[in-house]
C-alpha cells in the first residue's frame, strides 16, 4: 500500500476527531446561553422581575464574556489552545450547576458572570485551534461546520426548555448543563494541540504588546474591520435571541406555545450554516459573511414589522437562518486576519469588544420594552447595526481564502 493511502485515513480521521471533539464543547456552550432565553422567562415571574432587569440577565452574561474572551485570549497565546478550552469548558460546566442553587436575583447574577467568563473564554480560542489545525483548502468550511454544532446546542437546549422547565422546573434544566463538566475528561485526551501553536511556543506575547501589534498598519484595518463587526453582530444577536421567547409572550401567546414556536424558528440555524459551510470556500469569506448579515438585517425588520404567527415563524426562521450562518462565517474570518503569535489574543479581543455589544443589546430592549416602544422600532435598530457591519466588511475586509496561516 503506498505511503499516500496509508496516511490520507490518518488525516481524515484526525480532521473528524478535531471537529467533533471541539464542536461538542462548542454546543455545550450554546446549549447554556440558548437556554438562558428560556429561563429568563421562567425567573421571571418567580423573582418578580420587570423588564429592566430580565435584560441584565443577558447583559451580565456578556460581561462575563467581554472578560473571558480577553483574558482566555491571550492566556492561550502564552500556555497553548487546549489547556485554555479545558479551564473554560470547567469553568462555565461548574457555574451553571452552581446556579441551580441560587435562591434570588443576586446570586444568579453573580454566577452569570462566571459562567459568561467561560463561555467568552472558549468560543474564539476554539476557532482559533481549528483554523490552525486543518489543511488551508478546508479551513474556512471547518470552522463553520463547527459553529453548526452551536445550532445543535440551541436546538438541544430548546427541548429541554420545552419538555423540562415547565414540568421540573428551570432549576433542574441547569443541573443538565452543569453536567457537561464531564465532557472536560475526555476532551484532555481526544484534541491535539494546534502545530502553529507548538511552533511559537516559545513566543508569548505581554498583553500590551498583543493590543500594539494588532493597531501595526498592517493589521489596523483588519482590527478596525472585526471590531465594527464583532460589536454589531453581537449587540443585534443577543438584544434579538435572549428576547424571542419573552417577545412571543408579550405579543400574546402563552409560555408553552412560545417556546414551541421559538424551537420552531430555531430549525433554520442548521441549514444556515451548512449553506455558509458549502458557499464560503467558493464564495470567499467577505462575500459569504456580508451576503448572510444582509439577509440577517431584512430578517429582523421582518419579525420586528410582523402582525400575524405566519410572518412571525417565517421571519423569525430567515433570521435564524441568516444570523447563524453569519456567525460561522465571522468564525472563520477572524483568526485569518493574524499570524500565529497574537491570533488568538486577536481573536479574544475582537470578541471581547463584541460582547459590549452583547452587553447593550439585551438592557436596551429591556429599557425599551418597559417604555411600551414597539417591536417594530426595536427591531428596526438591530435592522441598522448589522447594516453598518456589512458596511465594514465591504469596504474594509479583504479576502483570505486559499491563504496559508504560519
Amino acid at each position: 500500500m503506498s505511503p499516500a493511502k496509508t496516511t490520507e485515513p490518518t488525516s481524515l480521521a484526525h480532521h473528524a476527531r478535531l471537529i467533533t471533539g471541539v464542536g461538542v464543547a462548542w454546543l455545550f456552550d450554546a446549549m447554556d446561553v440558548g437556554m438562558l432565553s428560556f429561563i429568563i422567562a421562567a425567573v421571571a415571574p418567580e423573582w418578580h422581575l420587570d423588564a429592566v432587569q430580565m435584560g441584565w440577565i443577558g447583559s451580565v452574561s456578556s460581561i462575563g464574556m467581554a472578560i473571558g474572551a480577553v483574558l482566555f485570549g491571550m492566556m492561550a497565546d502564552r500556555v497553548g489552545r487546549k489547556l485554555v478550552l479545558i479551564i473554560t469548558l470547567l469553568v462555565f460546566s461548574l457555574g451553571s450547576a452552581l446556579s441551580a442553587l441560587a435562591t434570588g436575583y443576586a446570586m444568579f447574577m453573580g454566577l452569570r458572570l462566571l459562567i459568561g467568563a467561560g463561555l467568552g473564554g472558549e468560543l474564539p480560542v476554539a476557532s482559533t485551534l481549528v483554523s490552525e489545525s486543518v489543511a488551508v483548502e478546508h479551513r474556512g468550511r471547518s470552522i463553520v461546520l463547527l459553529e453548526s454544532f452551536w445550532a445543535a446546542g440551541w436546538l438541544l437546549a430548546a427541548v429541554i426548555s420545552y419538555f423540562v422547565i415547565p414540568t421540573w422546573g428551570w432549576r433542574v434544566a441547569m443541573v443538565l448543563t452543569g453536567l457537561t463538566a464531564l465532557y472536560a475528561l475526555y476532551f484532555r485526551e481526544g484534541v491535539k494541540e494546534s502545530p502553529a501553536y507548538l511552533a511559537n511556543a516559545h513566543r508569548k506575547p505581554s498583553l500590551w504588546q498583543a493590543l500594539t501589534d494588532i493597531w501595526q498598519a498592517k493589521y489596523r484595518k483588519a482590527t478596525i474591520m472585526l471590531w465594527t463587526v464583532w460589536f454589531m453582530v453581537v449587540f443585534s444577536y443577543y438584544g434579538m435571541f435572549l428576547w424571542l421567547p419573552s417577545v412571543m409572550v408579550l405579543k400574546g401567546y402563552s409560555m408553552i406555545h412560545s417556546f414551541g414556536y421559538v424551537l420552531i424558528m430555531t430549525l433554520a440555524q442548521l441549514p444556515g450554516y451548512f449553506v455558509a459551510a458549502w458557499l464560503i470556500e467558493k464564495w470567499g469569506r467577505k462575500l459569504v459573511l456580508a451576503t448572510f448579515l444582509a439577509g440577517t438585517a431584512l430578517a429582523a425588520l421582518g419579525f420586528g414589522l410582523a402582525t400575524s404567527l405566519p410572518l412571525l415563524m417565517a421571519s423569525g426562521m430567515l433570521l435564524s437562518f441568516f444570523n447563524l450562518g453569519a456567525w460561522g462565517a465571522l468564525y472563520a474570518y477572524s483568526p485569518e486576519q493574524y499570524p500565529a503569535v497574537i491570533r488568538s489574543s486577536g481573536s479574544g479581543l475582537s470578541a471581547g469588544v463584541g460582547r459590549i455589544g452583547g452587553i447593550v443589546g439585551p438592557l436596551l430592549v429591556g429599557s425599551l420594552v418597559a417604555k411600551q416602544v414597539s417591536f417594530g422600532w426595536i427591531f428596526g435598530i438591530f435592522t441598522a447595526a448589522i447594516l453598518i457591519a456589512v458596511v465594514a466588511v465591504l469596504a474594509l475586509g479583504r479576502e483570505t481564502m486559499g491563504e496559508d496561516l504560519d
